[in-house]
This record gives structure tokens, C-alpha cells and sequence, in this order.
């Protein structure tokens, strides 16, 4: 039976990689990003860097294991703003010219990121709470203040 460290260390590792993914794309490679914004939105790039630094801190604090509940905290509200920002309305509208043909796949990739910002976010919720193993900075620093 795995140990309760291994699995925390295990579980905030799987669940930070896709906001340090999501992060670096949103800070060097993010043209279908800022293609996928709405028309409205002004200062994509801008926008879209400020949204990359959000994911990378929070990301990496709950990698880490250092202020993993302002982090987690961070990422929930990160996630209710592009939930109600960019993937809900989306659900209502197509791009400009997307051809009828492929419709039904932007229907369905808005509604699985629409899903997975729900369950991402629950997530969130949950480590507000969540007491974090000794392979964490904070571990660390406990141990070593004694």
C-alpha cells in the first residue's frame, strides 16, 4: 500500500501539470489561444501572458507544496473567469467562418473544457482543505524549524 506522502506528492503532481502546461503555452506558444478569445476581449497577448503567470504560480505552488491553499485558491478563481468568460458562451456561438462541417467538434471540445474547468475547480476547492505531506516545501520547513 502506497503511503499517504507518496500519493499527496503523486496527486499534486498529476494535477498541477496540466496548469504548468496550460501556463508555458499561454506565455510562448499561444496563437490558437488568443484565436479562440472573443472578438470583444483587447489586449489578447497581454491577457494572454497575465493568464500564463496565474497558471505557472499557482501550478507550481501546488507542485511544490508551498501556500498550496492560496494557490489552489488562485487557480479556483482563475478557472470561474475563463468558465464564464470564454468556454460558456462559446457553447452558444462558433467562430466567424468555422464551416458547418465542423461545428459539432467546437461543440464538443467547449463543452469537455466547460466539464473539465467544473472538475478542475472542484479540485481547487478540495485542497483549500487538503493537508499536504511531508515531500512538500512546507513539510520541509515544518521538519526543519523543530
Amino acid at each position: 500500500m502506497i503511503q499517504y506522502r507518496w500519493t499527496d506528492l503523486i496527486f499534486r503532481t498529476l494535477f498541477s501539470l496540466i496548469f504548468l502546461g496550460l501556463g508555458v503555452e499561454h506565455l510562448f506558444s499561444d496563437t490558437l489561444i488568443r484565436s479562440m478569445m472573443p472578438d470583444w476581449m483587447i489586449y489578447k497577448r497581454f491577457l494572454s501572458i497575465i493568464a500564463g503567470l496565474i497558471l505557472l504560480t499557482g501550478g507550481t505552488s501546488i507542485l511544490l507544496g508551498y501556500k498550496v491553499k492560496q494557490g489552489a485558491w488562485l487557480l479556483g478563481l482563475f478557472l470561474i473567469v475563463v468558465t464564464f468568460l470564454i468556454h460558456l458562451p462559446a457553447l452558444f456561438q462558433f467562430p466567424p467562418g468555422m464551416e458547418e462541417e465542423y461545428r459539432w467538434l467546437w461543440e464538443v471540445y467547449q463543452k469537455s473544457n466547460l466539464v473539465k474547468n467544473l472538475c478542475l475547480f472542484g479540485v481547487c476547492v478540495h485542497l483549500t482543505n487538503h493537508i499536504i505531506g511531508p515531500f512538500s516545501v512546507e513539510g520541509f520547513l515544518k521538519n526543519h524549524r523543530k
